[in-house]
């Protein structure tokens, strides 16, 4: 029986669904809609789980109900396209992930016994494991590297990279090595620059700097991404605040050049240290 996707009574779930049934159908539905895959949707889910952090990131209550509703929306996107070309459904969906966590957390649906949240996590990454053994089958053990997304954000996929590898031992015990390959890949930037090399090799070197920070907040258990996301945010007050005090002047921020721009900047900056 079709569900109306106007009618209130229904459950969520399945109004939202006849919704996308509706926008796909080829017949009635939105010309937009109809036109749309897998590849061309893939950047507003991941704009839409962004949004979610975001909203969470900012404790913006009203504003993550909606938030989660968008990429909820993305998953039915997905499962309806993959519906039309019989690969899948919304409820094999559904059922996947509930077996994956059922599987993954035997102390709670089954007779397994873990003393903390360390001792999950390290069950956890087992199951993963052996998870991922399965899958490469006859094509021998599989790398810890495997099933890392390549879509993943950079200095997010860098620091699980890291910490893969970290598993069987290739880790630096401490900071202070990692500090010295900082200031080697540094050092390898300037013998770039000095040299006049091209931007390819500049940006290898660049890379090469990043990964190695990353690294570093890794060690010291700093999450790189949200480290990077507060250094933006800073950055975004005190150019703001130097606008608004250049034209509190009567002056253009365009017309300071570096040097009034940077006097402003320093301003800024003694006072929000009071």
């Amino acid at each position: 029986m079709s569900v109306d996707p106007t009618d209130r009574s229904r459950p969520g779930i399945e109004r939202l669904r006849a919704v996308m049934r509706r926008l796909r159908d080829p017949e009635r539905g939105c010309p937009w809609d109809k036109e749309q895959s897998f590849a061309s949707i893939a950047p507003y889910t991941i704009e839409e789980a962004y949004e979610v952090a975001d909203a969470i990131r900012r404790e913006a209550w009203d504003e993550l109900e909606g938030e989660l509703g968008d990429l909820l929306l993305q998953v039915v996107y997905h499962a309806q396209m993959a519906e039309e070309a019989g690969l899948f459904d919304f409820e094999s969906v559904a059922h996947a992930i509930a077996d994956k966590m059922i599987r993954r957390d035997p102390h709670v649906f089954g007779e397994a016994v873990v003393e903390s949240a360390q001792a999950q996590r390290r069950a956890w990454e087992e199951v993963k494991a052996a998870e991922r053994a399965a899958k490469a089958g006859t094509h021998g053990p599989p790398s810890v590297l495997a099933d890392l997304p390549q879509a993943l954000p950079a200095l997010m996929r860098a620091e699980k990279l890291q910490r893969r590898a970290a598993r069987i031992g290739f880790d630096w015990p401490e900071p202070a090595p990692i500090l010295a390959k900082i200031e080697e890949e540094l050092e390898e930037v300037r013998t770039s620059l000095a040299a006049g090399q091209g931007k390819e090799k500049l940006a290898e070197e660049l890379g090469d700097l990043l990964f190695a920070v990353v690294n570093l907040a890794r060690r010291l258990e700093v999450d790189a991404e949200e480290a990077l996301r507060a250094a933006n945010a800073k950055f975004e007050r005190r150019f703001r605040a130097v606008e608004a005090r250049a034209r509190e002047g009567g002056r253009d921020p365009g017309s300071l050049g570096l040097e009034g721009l940077d006097r402003l900047w320093e301003e800024v900056k003694r006072e929000e240290r009071g």
